[in-house]
């Protein structure tokens, strides 16, 4: 089943995103290559494909889980996460319908 994982940014976390920003692509790749990725992308807190230093509100997932379970694991063990880019992360269940 797909599953959205909605990551929340905190404040002030331009720099440690900047820096965990390979390890967390790394695991993403890794869904991709394994057909599990929908999509993948940061939310900019302005208005702007580049945000300059505004940076991100935070960031969606949308992949592909055997479960809301293992789901959640695998989002508490991204390195946004872990270096306290992400102040809340939500996973819920996603059904896409279109395109």
């Amino acid at each position: 089943m797909w599953y959205a994982i909605e990551g929340y940014d905190g404040e002030d976390v331009l720099a440690r995103r900047g820096t965990a920003r390979p390890a967390h692509l790394a695991r993403l790749i890794v869904l991709r290559d394994a057909g599990r990725l929908l999509l993948a992308g940061p939310c900019p807190a302005i208005d702007a494909e580049d945000p300059g230093p505004a940076g991100f509100s935070g960031s969606i997932v949308i992949a592909e889980f055997e479960s809301l379970a293992e789901a959640r694991v695998w989002a508490d063990a991204d390195p946004y996460v872990e270096t306290g880019v992400y102040v809340r992360v939500d996973v819920r269940p996603f059904r896409p319908v279109l395109p």
